[in-house]
């Protein structure tokens, strides 16, 4: 934050005192985490894939087909599908400790 000190720019208030004006300046502060992703798969052939939605109107019928090309074309051995409680809150610890049996996960949007 920091104060400046103004006159009022109207002649006849110039005699008056100062204003003091505080700009506050909206950055943060500390250092991000560095975020370092996982390593990709070679391939997705017999693995586990978790799919997790965040459960609006228009999902299902999107991982649906996702579900079908990965079992299909990538030859996956299981597909997991788990939606979230409420769609616009992080997913909430259990059902990400799921995903630590995954080979693969996609989070998925839809409206």
């Amino acid at each position: 934050m920091h104060r400046l000190l103004t006159r009022p720019r109207n002649r006849e208030k110039r005699d008056q005192d100062p204003v003091t004006i505080e700009v506050l300046i909206p950055t943060y502060d500390e250092r991000p985490v560095v975020f370092q992703p996982a390593p990709r798969v070679a391939s997705l052939e017999g693995s586990t894939v978790g799919i997790i939605s965040n459960g609006k109107q228009g999902t299902a019928a999107f991982f649906d087909a996702m579900e079908a090309e990965l079992r299909d074309r990538h030859r996956v051995a299981d597909v997991v599908r788990l939606t979230k409680p409420n769609y616009s809150a992080p997913a909430p610890a259990g059902l990400m400790s799921q995903a630590r049996h995954w080979h693969a996960l996609i989070a998925g949007v839809g409206d």
